[in-house]
């Protein structure tokens, strides 16, 4: 009996770091590349870009903001604290969340039709944002950023390469493992779910399949890096484009992170509305997506 058990885990134990190894190496690079670019963004382009957004504001345009989603919060509070209106920071926390370079490279392991479904429908949820926010907050504050400043600066070191470097390092330490736990939950899962079972619970329906993935990315979400691997198994075994457009912009609208933050500067009635918007929002394009055969 102990011998068979030995045999059993030895047999899991060398699928599990065969799956591992085939879905590290495909996935690892664009991980590396969205790690330099989202450094790159954050240590030399994120000044360039406030200063860019707070000259934008007298054309009273939405925002999509390619900046990372760590800081949004405290970058938004220094926007409001110099004026800018209710309806451009809702475009714009709504889009830094959900179209940070990081993320986006990460995606482009799912595909060229995964990268734009990304971009689009998180830009178009950005501006939705921002609509709506004008339209029913117009004469009246949606956000309270009292108590946030614009953040302390981590980005101090004199030698430009170093302070690229250190916020390189930061974000290897802060998705590392997540990224790691998502290969590793995708092997797991591609070695004991049936493909079949898996294509028939996201297919037999689409509008269930798709509900059901902008509801999961609720809770399970932890890291752009976590979810693509999961998200990868996932469309190869039958999930439809539309249910994983939902899951991509439920997953980093709800990071408990995020959330936190959210709640903080909303209060929880807008809170509310806040959650309430991105589930329908990541359903509804869902169904777009799968209207249109992507």
């Amino acid at each position: 009996m102990g011998a068979e058990i030995i045999r059993l885990v030895r047999r899991e134990l060398i699928y599990l770091a065969y799956y591992f190894e085939i879905q590290l190496g495909q996935i690892l690079p664009y991980w590396v590349l969205g790690i330099i670019i989202g450094s790159v963004v954050s240590v030399f382009g994120k000044q360039k870009i406030h200063r860019l957004f707070l000259s934008m504001q007298k054309h009273r345009l939405g925002i999509a903001s390619p900046l990372c989603m760590y800081g949004t919060i405290p970058i938004a509070a220094s926007f409001s604290e110099q004026g800018m209106a209710d309806d451009w920071l809702a475009a714009f926390m709504m889009s830094s969340i959900l179209l940070n370079p990081q993320l986006m490279i990460y995606t482009s392991a799912l595909g060229e039709a995964a990268f734009w479904v990304r971009f689009v429908s998180s830009f178009l949820c950005g501006c939705c944002a921002g609509v709506l926010i004008r339209i029913f907050y117009k004469d009246k504050k949606f956000f309270n950023f009292e108590g946030f400043g614009s953040g302390g600066n981590r980005d101090t070191d004199p030698n430009p390469l170093l302070r690229l470097l250190k916020n390189m390092g930061r974000n290897v330490k802060r998705t590392g493992p997540y990224f790691l736990l998502g290969i590793l939950l995708a092997s797991l899962f591609q070695i004991h779910v049936p493909s079949e079972a898996f294509a028939d619970l996201f297919s037999a329906d689409r509008r269930f399949g798709i509900f059901m993935a902008a509801t999961i990315g609720v809770p399970m979400y932890a890291c752009g890096g976590g979810t693509i691997p999961l998200l990868r198994q996932w469309l190869l075994s039958g999930m439809s484009m539309g249910a994983a457009a939902a899951f991509m912009i439920t997953g980093p609208a709800t990071k408990i992170t995020n959330l936190g933050a959210m709640k903080t500067v909303l209060g929880l009635r807008r809170f509310l509305l806040y959650l309430g918007f991105s589930m329908l929002f990541a359903f509804v394009c869902g169904l777009a997506v799968d209207q249109a055969g992507i």
